[in-house]
């Protein structure tokens, strides 16, 4: 009997006829055979349910009944582990594969057990397949695969899951799995010159995991090459904050060399903010190092950036009255 395969895409689900169970376990498990879909509870109950989700995890693979009971049990199993542990399979036979006894998709292996892979389309298979083929492909092919698998994995691995610790292991790694596509779709997206899209995927990458330093680099990357130099600013100063309040660190050197271009550029702007980040940086060129006597060597009357030691004081000075004075009313 044919059954329906679904898949996500931006906003919608498209199922169409292809022979398979599809199973969905990116978020709450689901199982549609046919016009019939089982929701996470009625697969035969909690036990029965996790072991469909650990033999999903582990598609095509035989999984050893003491693997399983280990997994079932976190080692605080019951005397009779084994008869219990098939009786559940029992049950989840009679879920998946009514009146095919053991003829079905979950097969018996030698001391074990195995969901057939032809017989199953799963959301992280797809996903997985979708990021394989992305990473051999050329950009303009792999941005719309990656756009594909991000689309499937807006929700979290096993998300009828929250307590056993196999479970949250597996969904920490998938976790990481889809900040890397994250990131090298935004990669990908300022290779192609799409800033925008690479400042949103990075932002998506950043609103789940904020430590995440390759993602504040796309971001402020993207804001750069968007001509958002001041947007990029604060990026930056956001990234150093939460590097600094969470792993006591500062950001790379990418990062470091990205606030120096942006520092350039705001420089560049004939307005009050623009002159006293010109005028700053003037100084900062002296306090680094950068010639000890720069002032008198730099020519244009003994400017550095354009401002002489006056200058600069009298600019940065200047700011500040105007915007305590502006705060104070």
């Amino acid at each position: 009997m044919d059954t329906l395969l679904g898949f996500r895409g931006d906003n919608h689900t498209v199922w169409e006829t292809d022979g398979k169970i599809h199973v969905q376990i990116l978020g709450t498990l689901k199982v549609r055979m046919g016009d019939v879909v089982l929701e996470a509870g009625e697969v035969g109950g909690p036990k029965a349910r996790q072991i469909l989700e650990i033999l999903l995890l582990q598609l095509g693979t035989p999984v050893s009944k003491s693997r399983l009971i280990d997994m079932l049990w976190e080692g605080s199993a019951p005397l009779a582990a084994v008869s219990t542990l098939e009786s559940y399979v029992s049950v989840l036979r009679r879920c998946l594969q009514p009146g095919q006894g053991k003829n079905g998709v979950l097969r018996t292996t030698t001391g074990g057990y195995m969901l057939d892979p032809e017989m199953v389309d799963l959301d992280l298979s797809r996903f997985d397949s979708l990021i394989l083929r992305a990473e051999g492909s050329e950009p303009k092919i792999a941005l719309p695969l990656l756009r594909q698998a991000l689309a499937l994995a807006t929700e979290p691995l096993l998300g009828s899951e929250l307590l056993p610790g196999w479970a949250d292991a597996e969904r920490c790694v998938h976790a990481a799995r889809v900040a890397s596509a994250g990131i090298l779709a935004a990669q990908l997206a300022l290779e192609l010159g799409m800033n925008l899209e690479a400042i949103r995927l990075s932002q998506e990458v950043l609103d789940r995991d904020n430590l995440n330093e390759e993602a504040w680099t796309c971001l402020v990357l993207g804001l750069e090459a968007g001509g958002n130099p001041l947007q990029g600013l604060q990026a930056l100063d956001d990234c150093r904050r939460v590097m600094d309040r969470e792993l006591g660190c500062s950001p790379g050197p990418v990062l470091q060399q990205a606030q120096e271009r942006l520092l350039r550029l705001t420089s560049a702007a004939d307005d009050d903010f623009g002159h006293v980040i010109g005028a700053l940086l003037s100084i900062q060129e002296v306090v680094a190092g950068h010639g000890n006597s720069a002032w008198q060597h730099a020519g244009n009357a003994g400017k550095v950036l354009g401002f002489s030691p006056q200058e600069a004081g009298s600019v940065i000075f200047g700011y500040l009255q105007r915007a305590l004075g502006a705060a104070s009313v």
